[in-house]
């Protein structure tokens, strides 16, 4: 694959998409067109696995956008049939960067009462210490990933059925999982007892769907049904879906950074719109964090509610200071140092009118390695601007994430190693404001701010409190919040 652009580096990387569906005249084209819709989750690869009453189990799996490997008849002719699963990835876990064609899902395994195909959104934090054991017992790895051990527990399993299989598969898993799973005849869709990442239910006139996000069932004119609760498994049939909860009950602990960055803004999670919530964001940033200043600006594209929401509360004008090259794709073949140099420019460019002579307020999702900031700065005074603010619509990422979001090592993170005003000096900037923990939490509808004594989402990433332990991350060395902290 091309190398990575460098403004991709400096953000986390939006785990992977799920999406499933039974009961439809073609399934693969829709399946197709619900991963389209959660690009954003992942774009490494994807992978398409269905189900033909003559055919049989068939797949296809790909490198790339889902628009250049999926819309056209020929490669959807290969994965006929009324059942399909979709998965789109951004590796979290396995080879990271150097994917081969195996470890992209959906993962696919022929049991005695027939096949079954499973994609998975998250991160299994047991996943080495299970590996090494299934190793031991036999089982032959053909992927670098870690959901792949769910296929070998279901087959080690010695359940009746596929979803009892899957059932006791997935009680050995520690960690995060949305997992959409499909046999001959059956859909199934699972969330873990956290429900750290999304999954939701849909129909679809006589058919059923399953995807990661709403915006997946717009795209397809499903109608939205529920959310899958966390710690419930679903199993869709003909008959309809038959729901079961086979964990141990937890309070629910969703990823509060979907919220502020990785689900797409027209989508609908807990019941509240992912806009409005990030326009609230900015407006608790204003609230907490004031300043005189003359615009009010996004980082394109996922500053932007966030900057609506600023700029309301605070009565600060709002401008398009920066643009965005909308025909600039994820990655980007460097072919001279000069270009290569240009960095951020490739993608972003400074409305220069605009800012000449003002005083700006930056509005971004997060700040993980700072670099990107500061090539932002550097465009925004170069344009003439006369002072520069940072407003970040999310407390200081000083944490790894070991739930499915890929994140660099924790001595890369800057909020890791730098106070905020050490951060403002090194990013160079008149000033800089995060919001707080309590104030994204009231954000979200929390209207008393974060209960530290059960806080009702995870945010690891800021409060460095886990609410799975990083099994796999604590036997290589990585050291846990002290009470000191």
């Amino acid at each position: 694959m091309p190398p990575a652009h460098p403004f991709d580096d400096d953000k986390l990387k939006e785990e992977c998409g799920v999406f499933g569906v039974v009961g439809v005249a073609n399934a693969a084209s829709v399946v197709a067109l619900g991963l389209h819709a959660l690009q954003h989750r992942g774009q490494e690869a994807g992978g398409i696995v269905t189900h033909d009453p003559e055919q049989g189990f068939n797949s296809a799996r790909r490198f790339g956008l889902v628009r250049d490997n999926f819309t056209d008849e020929d490669t959807l002719a290969t994965v006929p049939g009324p059942i399909g699963i979709g998965h789109v990835r951004y590796s979290t876990a396995g080879s990271k960067g150097a994917t081969q064609i195996r470890d992209v899902q959906p993962f696919f395994g022929e049991f005695s009462m027939g096949g079954a195909a499973i994609a998975h959104n998250g991160n299994i934090t047991n996943a080495m210490a299970l590996r090494r054991e299934l190793i031991e017992r036999g089982s032959i790895f053909q992927s670098s990933s870690d959901s792949e051990c769910i296929i070998h527990l279901m087959a080690r399993s010695m359940g009746r059925s596929i979803p009892d299989r899957m059932e006791e598969a997935l009680r050995k898993v520690e960690g995060a999982f949305s997992v959409v799973a499909m046999t001959r005849t059956k859909l199934i869709g699972c969330r873990d007892p956290l429900g750290v990442r999304p999954l939701v239910l849909g129909q679809l006139g006589d058919g059923w769907v399953l995807a990661s996000e709403t915006c997946a069932l717009d795209i397809i004119n499903a109608k939205f049904i529920r959310e899958i609760e966390p710690g419930e498994m679903v199993v869709i049939t003909e008959k309809g879906v038959e729901s079961n909860h086979p964990f141990r009950p937890a309070k629910s602990r969703f990823c509060i950074f979907e919220h502020v960055y990785f689900s797409r803004p027209d989508s609908i999670l807990g019941g509240r719109s992912v806009y409005e919530t990030r326009e609230n964001i900015g407006r608790e940033l204003a609230k907490e964090n004031p300043v005189d200043a003359d615009l009010v600006c996004p980082v394109p594209d996922s500053g932007t509610p966030a900057a609506i929401g600023y700029s309301l509360q605070s009565g600060i004008p709002y401008a398009m200071g920066i643009i965005r090259n909308q025909y600039m794709g994820r990655t980007f073949i460097e072919p001279t140092e000069s270009i290569r140099n240009m960095g951020v420019r490739l993608k972003l460019n400074v409305n220069r009118a605009l800012i000449e002579g003002k005083r700006v307020i930056l509005v971004d999702d997060s700040v993980v390695r700072g670099t990107t900031s500061r090539k932002i700065k550097d465009m925004i005074l170069d344009a003439g601007a006369a002072e520069v603010h940072f407003r970040i619509a999310s407390p200081p990422t000083a944490w790894p994430c070991f739930y499915g979001v890929d994140t660099p090592q924790r001595e890369k993170l800057l909020a890791a190693t730098m106070s905020e005003d050490e951060m403002r000096d090194h990013l160079g900037v008149d000033s800089l404001k995060f919001i707080s923990l309590n104030g994204l939490y009231r954000a979200v509808g929390e209207a008393k701010g974060r209960d530290a004594s059960a806080p009702k989402y995870c945010d690891a990433c800021f409060s460095g409190e886990y609410p799975v332990k990083p099994a796999d991350m604590l036997e290589q060395g990585f050291e846990m919040k002290t009470a000191a902290e």
